[in-house]
């Protein structure tokens, strides 16, 4: 060796001079590369971490992961391609900085629109600067000069020229349907934004005349349109059709019975109220019998308080409204009984835990049915694989059974959705009084568009996209698809991997985008990993006090330590276990190859150079070990059997190199043999130069350093990073 090693090594001094050194040859980028023209490209888009704060043990993952394929692929003579990104996060980033502006006594909905929207952008600046840091910090080698945000201008354009050529494929639309609306946020969520908990609340059975319902919210009985029995029910048939007469707290009531098989003869009594204004299934079922019973009520507004018609009860909130209404059917004689201890699933804000109001509101909607289609398509027919297989039949099945998707947001920070709606008072022009019908109501357009019969202004809409709709067309549109190079030579991708709870945020939507939008798999194999848990396998979380933070561990152990406790011990899909101890075991690890290494530099001896050397048979023997070992581990990499990859060289390096064939070199190596110390030398030297070969995607940095110190006639190039696997 050229250079001789400290005698202990300090991750804290090499870790930023070894990356600076890697950014510094430009091998991140695959365009430079030193390797042919025809090298077959890899290529791995990063999933974007959200621009709101900083990186947690969950992100570690992920850039440990990703890049332990990218530096294995591109060592392998692939033009590897590791594209970074940050996400806006929509939805989620107005939550956080809802939270900052609520402790500086700020309210956002007191803010002008433009005001509040630059806030938020300085705010992920400043976050996406901090994000970027703590990736290089650990040791991700990705591309930074193709790095992207999603709300970069061309990224915003393409993304609002997808929701152009769906509307004009009739594969959006927008329509007033019941959906989910969170009174803190004041925004409409989509189904998977929906986060069910179980509750155990008052049944209270109401006598509508003759007939009794069961029903969790007696608030919503203002709204009440029609009562509803199944067909089949023998009790009820001879309801169906009638209209009853029934006792109300505001005075007299009459509904008409309806017979619909959606109604559950088990549950209650039989008999369910119809409240379309604020229940998704009593709209549906309100829609199947229009012409029967009255359109939606709406007597619950935004806030999440009683409205309109509804007597002394207006403006009360939900909960407390509940009770009022109850007391007051008791005192009337028409609340029949109450069961305290029915248990049931309410819908709640996945971020503040609030329960959801149905509402009836005009939203934007995706036709799910005809993209799901060709997703199960292609995933049926093993174009794209799964990481563990068993995702499969998940995916499979909730794409079978998908709904249309609301896309539209009631928040600023966004991307604003591309249409345009008439001022209220449309003004003819000249000569067109008779073709002002003309006007469209809704135009869909990127630019402000006018109107050719009257002098209406156009309002664009306020609503912007659901984030998962901009992140859904994320691999083609980093790439610069249609037209970029990179779409030409990177796409389709070869990996996606990211956490198994995204599976139907992300991953589904983007094969399905991205087999509409390009007619091509976004990528070939999907790698979900687990969520990552505390020693007592509880999930982290900031409110248990148990989140390990992974700079901070790093700076503590070395990054390398870090990386291969979430490996070590890690499979596809399964939660991990992640714990300090651990993390200080792999830093034993990183000390024991550092150890090992300044052991055969210090017999790096000048009269070796001329010794004849003759291989032993035992010399022979572990040569050909480690070549079987470093291949056994490539098809593990191949078969993203990370875990397996890593416990096999950390086996290897301890209790084979280091505990048997250096043992057992260490009489050669000071015998008076020279020509002999210089076969076992030789032999310690090559399978040192392997080992760090096949422990770089693993633990980059010290095997980096050490290679650095190695002598030129151990090595083919000027970094490990870019040296040959086999």
């Amino acid at each position: 060796m050229t250079d001789e090693l400290p005698k202990k090594y300090d991750h804290n001094v090499s870790e930023e001079k070894i990356y600076q050194l890697w950014e510094d040859s430009g091998y991140f980028n695959p365009d430079n590369l030193p390797y042919p023209k025809s090298a077959k490209p890899f290529t791995i888009i990063m999933p974007p971490p959200n621009s709101n704060g900083s990186l947690h043990m969950g992100h570690a993952v992920f850039v440990t992961l990703q890049d332990i394929l990218v530096r294995f692929w591109r060592m392998r003579g692939r033009k590897a391609l590791w594209l970074p990104g940050a996400d806006h996060a929509g939805f989620e980033t107005q939550v956080v900085f809802d939270k900052k502006l609520d402790k500086e006594g700020r309210n956002r909905f007191a803010m002008k629109r433009e005001e509040l929207w630059q806030e938020i952008w300085n705010f992920t600046q400043e976050n996406k600067k901090v994000m970027e840091g703590q990736l290089r910090k650990l040791g991700a080698s990705c591309d930074w000069s193709r790095e992207k945000f999603t709300l970069d201008p061309n990224i915003v354009e393409e993304v609002q020229k997808t929701f152009i050529q769906l509307y004009e494929d009739k594969l959006i639309y927008r329509d007033i349907r019941v959906i989910n609306w969170c009174p803190k946020h004041q925004t409409a969520l989509s189904d998977l934004e929906v986060k069910y908990v179980e509750r155990t609340d008052p049944l209270y059975y109401i006598k509508y005349g003759p007939l009794t319902v069961a029903t969790v919210r007696p608030e919503t009985k203002f709204g009440d349109t029609a009562l509803a029995v199944n067909p089949k029910d023998k009790r009820y048939k001879k309801y169906i059709g009638q209209e009853i007469e029934a006792k109300g707290i505001l005075g007299p009531l009459k509904f008409k019975v309806i017979g619909d098989d959606a109604v559950d003869p088990e549950f209650g009594t039989g008999v369910v109220k119809i409240t379309p204004a604020h229940d998704a299934n009593d709209f549906e079922m309100w829609k199947r019998h229009k012409d029967e019973i009255d359109g939606p009520k709406v007597i619950i507004d935004e806030r999440g308080k009683l409205t309109g018609d509804v007597g002394e009860f207006a403006g009360l909130k939900v909960d407390e409204a509940r009770e009022k209404v109850a007391e007051a059917m008791e005192k009337i004689g028409i609340l029949e009984k109450t069961d305290t201890d029915y248990k049931h699933q309410i819908a709640t804000c996945y971020k503040c835990g609030r329960t959801l109001e149905p509402l009836p509101r005009d939203q934007w909607f995706v036709k799910m049915e005809p993209l799901a289609k060709k997703a199960i398509d292609v995933v049926n027919q093993g174009k794209i694989k799964f990481h563990p297989d068993r995702s499969k039949k998940v995916y499979l099945h909730w794409l079978e059974n998908i709904r249309d998707w609301n896309i539209s947001r009631q928040i600023v920070w966004g991307i604003r959705i591309p249409a345009w709606f008439h001022e209220p008072k449309c003004i003819p022009k000249k000569g067109h009084e008779d073709e002002v019908k003309k006007c469209k109501e809704i135009i869909v357009s990127i630019d402000k568009p006018t109107c050719e019969f009257c002098d209406a202004e156009f309002i664009q809409d306020p609503d912007v996209f659901d984030t998962w709709f901009s992140s859904g067309q994320w691999p083609f549109l980093t790439l610069g698809y249609p037209d970029g190079k990179d779409s030409k030579d990177f796409y389709p991708t070869d990996v996606m991997e990211t956490g198994y709870d995204i599976l139907f945020f992300w991953v589904a939507r983007m094969i399905m985008m991205g087999l509409y939008c390009t007619d091509k798999i976004p990528f070939k194999d999907v790698y979900l990993h687990g969520l990552v848990r505390d020693k007592d396998r509880q999930k982290m979380s900031k409110s248990k006090g148990n989140v390990t933070d992974p700079l901070g561990v790093a700076d503590q152990y070395g990054t390398d330590a870090v990386r291969m406790a979430l490996v070590i011990g890690n499979t596809a899909g399964n939660d991990m276990v992640i714990s300090e101890d651990k993390i200080r075991g792999y830093r034993n690890f990183a000390t024991k190859i550092w150890n090992v290494a300044r052991f055969v530099a210090m017999y790096d001896k000048p009269e070796f150079k001329n010794a004849k050397i003759k291989p032993t048979d035992a010399d022979k023997k572990y040569l050909t070990e480690i070549q079987a070992t470093q291949e056994e581990i490539t098809k593990h990499i191949e078969n993203f059997e990370f875990h397996l990859a890593g416990e096999k060289i950390y086996h290897y390096f301890w209790h084979t190199f280091a505990d048997k064939i250096i043992e057992e070199a260490k009489p050669r190596l000071g015998g008076d043999d020279t020509d002999d110390a210089a076969a076992a030398h030789k032999t310690l030297r090559e399978i040192l130069f392997k080992c760090l070969v096949i422990l770089h995607p693993f633990m980059p940095y010290v095997t980096e350093e050490i290679y650095q110190t190695l002598s030129q006639d151990m090595k083919t190039q000027k970094l490990l990073m870019i040296e040959k696997w086999q």
